[in-house]
C-alpha cells in the first residue's frame, strides 16, 4: 500500500472548508444581499455516511451565512464554525473537543486561509481547483474541482480502505 493510501486508512475525522471545497467557490448574491452557495448533494451523502460509520466531521470556514448553517444541521453535522478569521485556532479547539491527535485528520481547503490546518494534519487535501500554494503542500490533490464531489472523493476513498463504504445494509 502506497503512503497516500496509508494516510487514507488511518483517518478518524474529516475536516472541510466551505467555499470552493463544499461549493464551487462562486456566491450567487440576490437583491437583499443574502449570498446563496451551490453544494452537491452526493457530497451530503458521503458526509451522512461517514458520520454512521463513526467518523467525526467538522466545517471551518471563514464565511458565514444561514443557508450554509442550514446545510450542516440538516446533515446533522454538529462540528461547525463559520466566520472563522484564523483556522488554526478553530481547528485545535475541535482536536481537543473530539479528543483527536493532528495526524488522524484528513483536511481539506483550497485556498491560502486552509494552509496553516493544512500544514498541521495527518492528511492534507485539496480539489483540483484550488491555488497553486495550496496545493503544493497537499499530499492528495483530488481529480475533481471543488462543489463537484471532491468532497466525496476523499470521504469514499477512505471508507472503501476502511470497508465500510457500501454494504448490504446500504439498501434496507
Amino acid at each position: 500500500m502506497s503512503l497516500a493510501l496509508t494516510q487514507f486508512k488511518n483517518i478518524k475525522a474529516f475536516f472541510f472548508d466551505v467555499d470552493g471545497v463544499l461549493s464551487d467557490g462562486k456566491i450567487l448574491v440576490t437583491e437583499n444581499g443574502e449570498q446563496l452557495r451551490n453544494m452537491a448533494v452526493k457530497d451530503g451523502y458521503a458526509l451522512k455516511k461517514a458520520m454512521q460509520q463513526g467518523y467525526h466531521i467538522a466545517i471551518i470556514s471563514g464565511g458565514n451565512s444561514k443557508g450554509v448553517e442550514k446545510r450542516f444541521a440538516y446533515l446533522g453535522i454538529e462540528n461547525v464554525v463559520l466566520g472563522a478569521k484564523h483556522k488554526l485556532p478553530v481547528f485545535n479547539e475541535l482536536l481537543a473537543k473530539l479528543n483527536l491527535n493532528a495526524a488522524e485528520v484528513l483536511y481539506m481547503g483550497d485556498d491560502i486561509p486552509d494552509i496553516p490546518v493544512l500544514k498541521s494534519v495527518g492528511l492534507a487535501c485539496c480539489p483540483a481547483d484550488a491555488v497553486i500554494e495550496v496545493k503544493e503542500i497537499c499530499h492528495y490533490i483530488s481529480p475533481l474541482n471543488g462543489g463537484d464531489l471532491c468532497v466525496r472523493d476523499v470521504i469514499e476513498k477512505t471508507l472503501r480502505l476502511n470497508n465500510q463504504w457500501f454494504t448490504n445494509q446500504d439498501l434496507i
